[in-house]
């Protein structure tokens, strides 16, 4: 759901983001202003040398008071260096504003940018691609630092010159102003077609290369996999087909703005000539004064001539708008699930844990949950089995509040979690996944995530109540090694036992291990279980397993089967009931070799 804000052209809603700026913004404008009127200056300051060489005691700055000729040219060089010295302290102070601004802006966009993902709900997620967000965060915020860097200086500048400019001419020679103005609507008239035509080429372009930096997103995660399947050149084959695409959408774009400077330059020597050939006329006629005339075949130029980079200012312009469009257009998306007013101190948690009437569905897809009900007794331990698809991951999801059920309650204390600080209640349920992610960094950044502030004598021991110690120790620099992107230096056994470990450290009242020993051998396994039975004591203990070894000494163990408890007990009274599960055992003991279409084991 998108903020109504989002149909307003992209420039006025980034006026309006960057309103903590105005007073730099107007400092800004008002050097550049300031540093193109002094820039001005010198056609002007030629003119008036012009006419003291040809006019001498008759010239202009004598009319001032000053008669002699050397004192003439010595205050037009007195004035020349002040001229000059302004000019260059606001060029610095333009060009230093500006810059800063634009990074200012680019640092609080991607911020805002980058917190505002992470408090979007996983459902977001699904649809989007990690690498289109990436394209995002970075290319489309840098787009509109380039343009704040460089193109609105440049529009102020233009506009600057066309005014001071104009006003001049008018004042000067109004004879021959009109054919120096003859190209200007042409040259707006352009300018505004151009933007027209030129913005959906460049909405295409930023399409095209979120597109690519998915699938480049996605290949780099999934490199392992393409190179066990050897399908490296079917991969750079996708690859350059996104990327063609992404070049002709630029080509486009290409083709339209490479045209705009010289058609503009075809106008503007229109009004060049024209004061060129009609100035001089009315100067050898002797109407136009030598230097006047000087002065307006300059300021032509330097009217006239600048406005051909219009052509590259409303490139960065339109690149800047399309690529604002989208990161605006994030920053408006409703967050969605947000936490209630409810504060919930970790100490306080005893953990009891109930569905009452749960009903859950993911967008598009047939119901997981139907009016699920399961109560979890406070320092409990509860397993959960079931085949895939079953809805395991589902009451998980939901009591995380990642997702939020069309229907029913869940409860923490009786308390409803929908109330909850999210904040409050995220920290109060621990979670080991099979997939743990680990951060670049160290073994000891890693083990601390998210109770950044223990000391490294409780890394340790942590470590140690995990079993992760002994390989730790043996590691080339112990808990300073360095693990790389996502813990890939070290084994699936080694990654699990270190999120065990983060979770000991972090310890919650409430612990949920998803499918934590589905791909460990069985000393991992061995080794996992015994970190598990002294995770579960004083606390509430949800553990999700296909090795039903690994939920063997739990105080209740669920059956799940299409959304609902199709078994519920302990361990042998499952077994003595000979359903689902006591089957599942016997499979996986080696008892009987068949397998029930309702379990797979995942």
């Amino acid at each position: 759901m998108k903020d109504t804000s989002a149909k307003r052209h992209p420039l006025r809603r980034l006026l309006t983001y960057g309103r903590p700026h105005r007073r730099r913004v107007w400092l800004a404008t008002l050097c550049s202003v300031l540093n193109k009127i002094f820039d001005l200056a010198p056609p002007a300051l030629i003119g008036a040398a012009i006419d003291v060489v040809v006019q001498q005691e008759d010239s202009l700055i004598a009319r001032m008071g000053v008669t002699d000729v050397t004192d003439q040219l010595i205050a037009l060089a007195v004035v020349t260096v002040i001229i000059w010295g302004l000019e260059s302290l606001f060029q610095y102070l333009q060009e230093w504003l500006w810059r800063n601004l634009a990074q200012t802006v680019q640092h609080e966009l991607r911020l805002d940018a980058y917190a505002h993902i992470q408090q979007l709900d996983m459902a977001y997620f699904h649809e989007e691609s990690t690498g289109g967000l990436m394209a995002i965060l970075n290319d489309d915020i840098n787009q509109l630092e380039r343009f704040l860097d460089v193109g609105a200086d440049d529009l102020l500048q233009i506009g600057t010159t066309t005014i001071v400019v104009v006003a001049a001419f008018f004042v000067m020679a109004p004879g021959v102003a009109w054919m120096a103005m003859l190209p200007i609507p042409l040259i707006i008239w352009g300018s505004f077609k151009y933007q027209r035509l030129l913005a959906p080429r460049y909405a295409k372009v930023r399409q095209d290369v979120a597109e690519l930096n998915g699938q480049l997103n996605n290949n780099l995660s999934g490199v392992a996999t393409i190179k066990s399947f050897a399908t490296e050149d079917y991969e750079v084959d996708r690859i350059a087909s996104l990327s063609d695409h992404y070049r002709r959408s630029n080509r486009k774009a290409i083709r339209l703005s490479a045209a705009f400077s010289p058609l503009i330059r075809m106008a503007i020597v229109v009004g060049f000539t024209a004061t060129l050939v009609y100035g001089g006329i009315l100067t050898i006629e002797g109407e136009l004064a030598v230097g006047t005339y000087s002065v307006l075949v300059f300021l032509t130029q330097r009217l006239l001539w600048p406005l051909t980079r219009l052509g590259k200012t409303f490139d960065l312009y339109q690149r800047a708008m399309a690529s604002t469009e989208r990161v605006l257009n994030l920053l408006a998306l409703d967050r969605g699930i947000s936490g209630g007013g409810q504060r919930l101190e970790r100490e306080d948690v005893e953990g009891e844990i109930e569905f009452s009437q749960v009903s859950f569905s993911y967008p598009g897809r047939e119901p997981i949950l139907s009016h699920f009900d399961l109560t979890i007794e406070a320092g409990s331990t509860l397993g959960v089995v079931g085949a895939t698809g079953a809805g395991k991951s589902t009451v998980i999801n939901l009591m995380l509040r990642f997702f939020e059920p069309q229907q029913g309650r869940i409860t923490i204390d009786g308390r409803d979690i929908s109330q909850l600080d999210l904040a409050d209640l995220r920290r109060s349920i621990g979670l080991v996944s099979q997939e743990e992610f680990l951060f670049h960094g160290t073994v000891r950044d890693n083990i601390a995530y998210g109770t950044f502030d223990v000391d490294d004598a409780q890394v340790e021991q942590a470590a140690q109540l995990a079993e992760a110690d002994k390989f730790i120790e043996q590691l080339p620099k112990g808990y300073e090694t360095i693990i790389g992107e996502r813990g890939q230096t070290l084994s699936g056994g080694q990654r699990q036992r270190v999120s065990i470990a983060r979770a000991v450290l972090n310890n919650p009242p409430i612990l949920i291990l998803d499918e934590a020993t589905s791909a460990v051998d069985n000393e991992t396994e061995a080794a996992i279980q015994r970190s598990m039975d002294r995770l579960a004591r004083d606390r509430t203990m949800i553990v999700i397993a296909h090795r039903l070894s690994t939920v063997r000494n739990a105080d209740q163990i669920i059956v799940l089967d299409d959304g609902e408890i199709a078994e519920k007990g302990s361990h042998d009274e499952l077994v003595a009931r000979g359903g689902v599960y006591a089957r599942l055992w016997d499979i996986q003991t080696g008892g009987r070799q068949f397998s029930d279409p309702r379990v797979d084991g995942d």
